[in-house]
This record gives C-alpha cells, sequence and structure tokens, in this order.
C-alpha cells in the first residue's frame, strides 16, 4: 500500500499563498475548478486550505462555491498602510523636535511583545549611545515607547506580559519584578508619557510620547534620547505636545488648542 505523503508546514503555507495570489489576479469571484486549475492543486487539498482561510476570514465564500479575498486582508492591508504612511506624517515633526531640543528623536511601533524603531531624526555628526538603527528592535518593558504601548492594555495584560516574556534585562540595576512593572505602567498611565534608564544596558535614557489614531488608538510613539550626561526630564512636555500634533495630523481629533 502507498504511503500518503503529508505536506510540510511550508508546503501548506506556499499553497496557500498560490491560492491568495490567483485570487488577487483575479476581479471576478473564482470557483474550486478554476483556483485548483490556475494553482495546480488538487481540488481537495485547495478546498482543505480554502476551508481554513475563510474560518479566518482571509477569504470569503460567496453563492455558487466561488470564493474571493477576505475582509481580513483589507484590516491588514490598512494598518500596514497607516504603519508605513505614520513615518512620513511624523518625520518633519521630528525633524521640528529634533531643532528645538538637540538630540535625536525616534518613532516607533509596536510588533506582539517588541518594539520596532521604524524612524528617527539626529545630526549626522551626533554623538548618541543608543541610536538604534531603523528595524531594531527591544522588549516593550526595556523601552520609554514600549512602557507606554503597555500602558494602553490592561492590568491584566501587563501582568501575563510580565510572566510570559520573564521581564529579562541588560543591566542588573534595571532588574524588574512583576508587580515593579505594574507599578511603573500604572504611573505612565498617569503621567501621558514614559521614561526609560539604564534598561537597555547603555549610558543613555529616553522620554516618550504615544501617537493615537482616529479612533484614539495608540499606533506609535515618539521619543527623545540623550546621553545621561546630557538628558532631562523637562524635554517631556515637547515631546507630548510633539507627538499631539502628529495624532492631531493623521486625525485624532483632540483639541486642536493643546
Amino acid at each position: 500500500m502507498k504511503q500518503k505523503t503529508v505536506a510540510s508546514p511550508v508546503q501548506v503555507i506556499e499553497r496557500m499563498m498560490s491560492l491568495l495570489d490567483a485570487l488577487a489576479r483575479n476581479d471576478a469571484p473564482m470557483n474550486l475548478k478554476q483556483l485548483a486549475a490556475e494553482t495546480s492543486l488538487h481540488p481537495s487539498t485547495a478546498h482543505r486550505i480554502l476551508n481554513a482561510m475563510t474560518r479566518n476570514r482571509y477569504v470569503d465564500r460567496i453563492a455558487h462555491g466561488s470564493y474571493r479575498l477576505g475582509i481580513r486582508l483589507f484590516e491588514l492591508g490598512g494598518l500596514v498602510h497607516t504603519r508605513i504612511g505614520i513615518r512620513n506624517v511624523a518625520l518633519p515633526y521630528m525633524q521640528q523636535l529634533h531643532q528645538q531640543l538637540g538630540e535625536t528623536v525616534r518613532l516607533s511601533i509596536r510588533l506582539d511583545e517588541r518594539l520596532v524603531y521604524v524612524e528617527h531624526a539626529h545630526s549626522g555628526n551626533q554623538i548618541d549611545c543608543n541610536l538604534q538603527s531603523i528595524g531594531a528592535t527591544a522588549p516593550l518593558h526595556l523601552t520609554a515607547a514600549g512602557k507606554l504601548f503597555l500602558a494602553s492594555e490592561s492590568a491584566d495584560y501587563c501582568a501575563e506580559y510580565a510572566k510570559h516574556i520573564g521581564l529579562p534585562s541588560t543591566a542588573e540595576e534595571a532588574s524588574m519584578d512583576a508587580s515593579g512593572l505594574l507599578r511603573e505602567i500604572a504611573a505612565v498611565r498617569e503621567l501621558g508619557y514614559a521614561y526609560d534608564g539604564a534598561e537597555l544596558g547603555t549610558a543613555a535614557a529616553a522620554v516618550a510620547a504615544g501617537i493615537n489614531d482616529e479612533s484614539g488608538a495608540m499606533i506609535a510613539a515618539l521619543c527623545v534620547s540623550a546621553p545621561l550626561e546630557r538628558y532631562n526630564q523637562m524635554w517631556a512636555s515637547a515631546v507630548k505636545q510633539a507627538a499631539e500634533r502628529i495624532s492631531r495630523a493623521i486625525g485624532n481629533p483632540m483639541d486642536a488648542a493643546r
């Protein structure tokens, strides 16, 4: 008896992508026979994968057994557009803040339990030991911007985060337990901005404020960082004002007079 070949996870993903590409190439909905022919998949294989994508809203099954791209792709596309677009909107404000304070200004977004740096404004000859390259990541709790994202979550989520990630730190003096993190996050919610010190094992510090979209959800964070000898906590007001200007520019209906 011939043994049945089981597709590897990578093969399943490749087949799923081929089905999505086929649907994207055709304006009209496609039936199973058409999709199987265009992707060279066996109809039963295509049907099984389409069912999984339908359950997860990546594909919609419509009348007469036809399929089209699903609403989940639209949602993800909007998210990608927002996250890329925020760089273009924010950069002029970041440059103004850099000119005002003379220090590095960074823009970051959240990717699950990590922070991702997507833009910065700084002088070419500026010495900043905490300057992260675009695309670099860090755990949320080790950065001022990341603490803001945690503050936008519930206390239960923050407790689960602490339990899951184990609160690693690269600096002994910055070690923190779950109760300490929850206290700090509560303070961030109260202040509306966040600080960090030596959590990343560097001789630098930062202050950050959140950027909110038209629905009020925090989608990015603006941060100013500098070596400890130049750092000034009084920058918080300027950072928060710049973040609010960016929020208004992307449609957040806050009071324009603020």
